[in-house]
This record gives structure tokens, sequence and C-alpha cells, in this order.
């Protein structure tokens, strides 16, 4: 849920602008030839259309992730946040172009590079900031940390921690749309991203086997940035074209990351594919990362600054945007600097507020572990420590 700007502001931001386009105006964009590869399926049209409006959201919530990532950085580098922390800025265009394509019904659960996506799944900026200080006025309330966003009411599953070890999940929530979506009618889908790092493991295979056999509704979706933690895909996979590993039985399709509208045509017919009974569907997103794999890589010992730099220059997902609503007279870039600078204010607003917070109390350690039939919290007598004899016994 990105904190919203008030009317005033984006008036004051756009309004030079609204006395000659309609929020409505809509433009036609050529995505090119390049954006998509498909196995086994046909390619979206590459000809799509975005209004003014549609444009100003995904400059908006794509800049929202990236200043809140790079304020992550600096809050984790100034040891205010603690553990594991993988960033997401230069993926911006998937979780944007992937939410504007799903609907709130569909399930998306995704690896431990999730501050994002929890954001567009119903999370705010201070609730973001706040789970990775550890303070209850968090996403999972202070107990998930970086790697452990959820949000059932906004069908969000994380966030997991362990490497591949979502997409598993995700097939099961397939199975639970397809299983409640009465016969012949649509279905909800589920997407589970994870990284090319994982893209070769077993459970995936499996996963993708049983959602062939049973027709699942279900979204394997692989983030190429190129690098599994530091090692290039061309030295981790023998078959690096991902959105082909459905083999003869399972189609695929490879889509521009770094391009938002790309992402939401591409995802658009995917979700129309999976939720019309066809079954599973293989996606391949290529992106980059800016940060290294998490905050203990550097990200420059096996790829070059010139590289970084190169991407940056020519496929950011932000300023490609920008330079839409720019050439198509729909903003200018004074009126776009201006948005950036009341999101900034924003975002460390929601920074001051999240710092404002508190630890949970001691006794939510042992909250939330087993479930009544009711969905309450069952009270436990005893929780297990790392360290026996440090165990808490309740009665």
């Amino acid at each position: 849920m990105i904190s919203s700007i008030s009317a005033k502001t984006l008036r004051r931001a756009t309004g030079s602008v609204a006395r000659c386009f309609s929020a409505s105006q809509t433009i036609t964009v050529d995505l090119g030839s390049s954006v998509f590869a498909t196995h086994m399926v046909d390619a979206p049209s590459t000809t799509v259309t975005a209004t003014k409006d549609e444009l100003i959201r995904y400059m908006k919530e794509m800049y929202t992730m990236r200043r809140m990532e790079i304020t992550n950085d600096t809050e984790y580098k100034a040891r205010n946040i603690r553990g594991f922390c993988h960033l997401y800025d230069g993926q911006e265009a998937i979780a944007s172009g992937t939410h504007a394509a799903l609907s709130a019904e569909d399930s998306w659960i995704t690896s431990y590079r999730c501050h994002c996506v929890a954001l567009l799944r119903g999370s705010t900026v201070e609730q973001v900031f706040a789970e990775l200080f550890g303070y209850s006025q968090g996403t999972s309330k202070g107990k998930g940390g970086s790697m452990h966003f959820y949000s059932k009411k906004h069908n969000f599953f994380g966030g997991q921690g362990i490497v591949g070890a979502q997409v598993p999940v995700g097939a099961g929530l397939a199975f639970a749309a397809k299983y409640n979506t009465p016969e012949g009618q649509k279905m909800p889908i589920a997407i589970a991203c994870y990284g090319d790092g994982a893209a070769n493991q077993g459970q995936i295979w499996e996963a993708a086997n049983m959602s062939k056999l049973w027709g699942l509704p279900m979204v394997f979706a692989i983030e190429n940035n190129h690098y599994g933690m530091g090692t290039a895909t061309n030295r981790s996979s023998c078959n690096d074209l991902y959105y082909t590993m459905g083999g003869r039985t399972i189609p695929g399709i490879r889509m521009n990351g770094m391009n938002v509208l790309a992402v939401r045509q591409g995802m658009a017919m995917v979700r129309e594919y999976c939720s019309s009974g066809n079954g599973p569907m293989f996606v391949e997103f290529d992106t980059y990362r800016y940060h290294g794999h998490s905050m203990s890589d550097p990200g420059t010992t096996y790829r070059t600054r010139e590289e970084v730099g190169g991407v940056r220059t020519a496929r950011d997902p932000i300023d490609y945007v920008k330079k839409l609503l720019v050439d198509h007279s729909l903003a200018t870039a004074d009126e776009l600097k201006q948005i950036e600078k009341e999101i900034n204010k924003s975002v460390q607003a929601s920074l001051a507020a999240a710092k404002a917070g508190k630890f949970p109390p001691n006794d939510w350690l042992y909250q939330d572990i087993y479930s009544t039939v009711d969905q309450k919290s069952e009270p436990i007598d005893f929780v297990r420590m790392p360290d026996y004899t440090k165990s808490i016994r309740l009665n």
C-alpha cells in the first residue's frame, strides 16, 4: 500500500499538464520486437496503451520502492537493521507491472527479496521499516524481519528465508484456488517468484510436474537478475533460457523485466492463460539488481561498476516511465522532480514514525505458533530454545 501524496501536492506537481491533458489521456507505446520471447505459446502484442494516471502511478510506486530500499541500505549500515537483508532496487518494474496485471484475489509468494512486493500487497512504508527494525507495528509484528513479510488479508504469503522453498507452497496456493473455484469458472491464480539461483532445484521440478498433472493455475516466475549470489547464470545453468524449462509440456514466456509496461502486458496474458484452466506457465523476467545479493555482498567482485552503471543508464525502469511522460507531454521534468521530492519527504516521515516504535512484548514469542479451529492463537506451555536449558516453560 503506497503512502499517498496529498491531492494538493499532486495538483501542484501536475497542474500545468492538467490544463492541456486530462488524467485519462491515453498514449500508445510500441514496446519493440525484443521485449518478449515465448515457448509453446503465442506472444502478446507489443503495442500497448497507457493513461497518464497509470504512468504516474507506476512512477510513484517504483520511486517509492527505490527510496525505501536505499533508506534500508543506509539504516543497515548504521546497524539499525540487523541480520539478513536483500534489496530490490533495479527490479521494481517486475513488482509494479505484475501488481497491475493481477487481481487482489490472486495469491503471491516470493523469495526473501520481498520488501517491495509486501509494499504493493498491503503494507505501508512505515510498516516495512518497522518490521526491519523488529518493532511491533511492522507488517509481521516485528517477528519476521527482512525475509518474512506476510499478509493473508492481501493474499501475500511471503517472504521465504530458504532458497526456492516458496515454490511448492505457491503450487499449494494454486491447488487451493482451483479447489475452491466452481467448475467452469475462471480461477484466481498463484504466482511464486524465485531467482535464477533457485531455478534448477528439484522441488521446483516436482511442483511443476504436479501443477501440470492437476491443471493448476500456477505461475513459476524466475526473476533472472543474471547472478545467483555471485555466480553468473551461464556458469550455473546448462539451460539459462529459463522460460523454456517446462520442456515439451509447460509453455513459457520471457519478458523485459525492466519495462513496467512489458511486464504488465506479459503478465496479463499469463494470468488469462492460467486462470482459464490451461494449467501452469513458466515466466522469466530479464532484470538486474543494483545492490549486491545481500547487504554483506558489495556486488563488485563478480561484476564491474561499469556494468552496473551501464544498466542504470540504459535500462532503468523509473527513467523509462519518466521519459514516456515527458516525451508525450504528459508531464514536465520539473513536475516529476516535484513528485520525487514529495515521495522523499514521505519516506523520511515514515522512517521517523517507524523509529518511534517498540519491540514486541515478550509474551508475543509464544503466540501465533499454533492455530485453533477458529483461527485464533492456541495457547502453548513450552517453547524450546536452541539452548535447551533456556527453554521457556509457561506453567
